[in-house]
């Protein structure tokens, strides 16, 4: 399988542009000169060894952060703080409020931002906890749910309030293989379902390929792109065959051998771009 290079199509507008990012914090430099674009549908990857800055380039698009160089735009709009187009899952279970049911934690925001009453809140709530197969769970309390179950919870959550982008940092890290491969699977089905425009971070090299359309490496400490891939044509079902493992064995070449030169190239989702990779040349 050859890399080649895929050039965008000119017509269609990114949703999410970071350009030139930069992020430190005090002394220490998390990335440094870090552009990609993401567009309406993709599910977009960040990928990179621990301490890349790959989680704090979602926390920079989440606008919990701020570069110290660049920006980064949504519809045109310079991120300046946190917003409800964009809305994150963590990877941590203790990111629901262990007083409140799988109901009362899905309506949460839907009424603290006002976006609803209370009658509708429920009404979506209900809906997005069957969306995620949680049907019969709605009064349940965290402390009774599985790991998956939580993660389950806060993604249905998340896509209640009906972000323009869904940021998800490791969301399934802390969980075992299989349920792991379980959650990757229902997130597929969902986004099949619903075309969201997915932000991940990973820094796992098989997730990145089943879960992304593409995906943006980053160099070690301190983050830098290495190089920007199509893998449109793998996921759960590809997973261990030939080409899946000859892409693994590429990207960790890629991650961790001689970095590329130049920059990457943006290839939309939207495009219908070829089964192909695109690298930095």
């Amino acid at each position: 399988m050859a890399f080649q290079v895929v050039r965008p199509n000119t017509g269609v507008a990114p949703l999410l542009i970071a350009d030139g990012v930069t992020l430190e914090y005090g002394t220490t430099r998390a990335t440094h000169d870090v552009s990609f674009n993401v567009y309406r549908g993709d599910r977009f990857v960040l990928l990179g060894p621990s301490g890349c800055g790959k989680s704090s380039l979602l926390k920079a698009a989440a606008g919990f952060i701020k570069p110290v160089v660049g920006e980064i735009r949504i519809d045109g709009k310079r991120i300046d703080g946190p917003g409800p187009d964009r809305i994150v899952v963590f990877q941590e279970f203790d990111q629901l409020p262990p007083w409140k049911t799988v109901k009362e934690n899905v309506m949460f925001p839907l009424l603290m931002t006002k976006r609803l009453n209370r009658h509708h809140a429920e009404e979506r709530a209900l809906h997005w906890i069957a969306k995620v197969g949680l049907t019969g769970f709605e009064d349940a309390h965290p402390h009774t749910l599985s790991g998956g179950m939580k993660q389950r919870v806060a993604i249905a959550r998340a896509l209640a309030m009906q972000p323009e982008v869904l940021l998800m940092d490791e969301p399934f890290a802390a969980l075992d293989a299989l349920t792991r491969r379980n959650m990757q699977a229902e997130l597929g089905r969902l986004w099949e379902e619903l075309r969201f425009t997915l932000l991940f971070v990973t820094h796992s090299i098989e997730e990145a390929l089943v879960v992304g359309n593409r995906i943006l490496l980053l160099s070690p400490h301190p983050g830098q792109v290495r190089a920007e891939l199509n893998s449109h044509q793998f996921d759960l079902d590809s997973a261990g065959g030939t080409d899946f493992q000859a892409a693994t064995q590429r990207i960790h070449g890629l991650l961790f051998g001689a970095p590329a030169h130049g920059h990457a190239v943006e290839v939309p989702a939207a495009a219908g771009a070829p089964h192909e990779w695109s690298r930095v040349s």
